[in-house]
């Protein structure tokens, strides 16, 4: 493993990607910003962070191996990585909000934004970034953002949680190399927001309505069981799952 500590940047993402176009990158580098200047979140939103008090990180990993259609299993796999880790610094009430947030006593902590290198229709690699609130204890306009020392009244070590996570990380995706997609599945539902718990959600065309959130299919829908009694499944980009 490859640790490149990097003092700004634009997103440690872009960062790698770079990189990868530039021919240069081994398996698992790992590329670490004290502060991006331009952090993305997910379907092109921004990632807003406070200077070194926040972890921000960017992972290049092989998924060669993977079929297309598995490619939620890296999401599984970041997640449950994220969440076992904090689970070692006593962090209560974990989860993942469907697809990619990662929330403590249903606050927001943390997101992750995966961008597959696609080759041939094949997957090739992965660059994946996730964002942790650590230490950050202000967030003007976002009434659901919280941090880890908000939540437990700590001050945290960056660099010991990243640490905890790259190894969850190591540990998952040797699952996922051996296939072990019902293990890793199993484990990121019971991780799952709102999981059998009455629910609100908003379809693409901005109307409400109501359900069970049931798990995600292997290709990364989120399965709801709706008033007629029929689960529906549904991609990232047609349901939103509100708080």
């Amino acid at each position: 493993m490859r640790i490149i500590k990097l003092d700004a940047i634009d997103s440690t993402n872009s960062y790698l990607r770079r990189l990868c176009t530039a021919g240069g990158v081994e398996d698992f580098t790992v590329a670490v910003a004290n502060y991006q200047t331009k952090g993305r979140g997910q379907m092109g939103t921004q990632w807003d962070a406070q200077a070194s008090k926040n972890l921000m990180v960017s992972v290049f990993k092989d998924v060669s191996y993977l079929n297309l259609e598995h490619h939620f299993f890296i999401s599984m796999v970041i997640a449950l990585s994220i969440l076992k880790a904090l689970q070692g610094f006593n962090i209560k009430n974990l989860k993942v909000k469907w697809p990619n947030d990662i929330l403590s006593e249903n606050k927001k902590i943390g997101g992750i934004l995966i961008e597959n290198v696609i080759k041939q229709t094949k997957m090739n690699a992965s660059i994946i970034g996730f964002g942790i609130n650590v230490n950050q204890t202000k967030f003007h306009h976002l009434p659901q953002a919280s941090s880890l020392r908000l939540i437990s009244g700590r001050v945290f070590d960056i660099e010991e949680i990243l640490q905890a996570i790259l190894t969850k990380l190591e540990h998952h995706f040797e699952l996922l190399e051996q296939k072990q997609f019902k293990t890793l599945k199993t484990a990121y539902e019971s991780h799952l927001f709102r999981k059998n718990k009455p629910s609100t959600f908003r379809d693409i065309e901005g109307s409400l309505f109501s359900g069970y959130v049931k798990g995600v299919s292997n290709s990364g829908n989120l399965q709801v069981l709706v008033e007629d009694g029929v689960i529906r499944e549904f991609d990232l980009k047609a349901v939103s799952l509100l708080y």
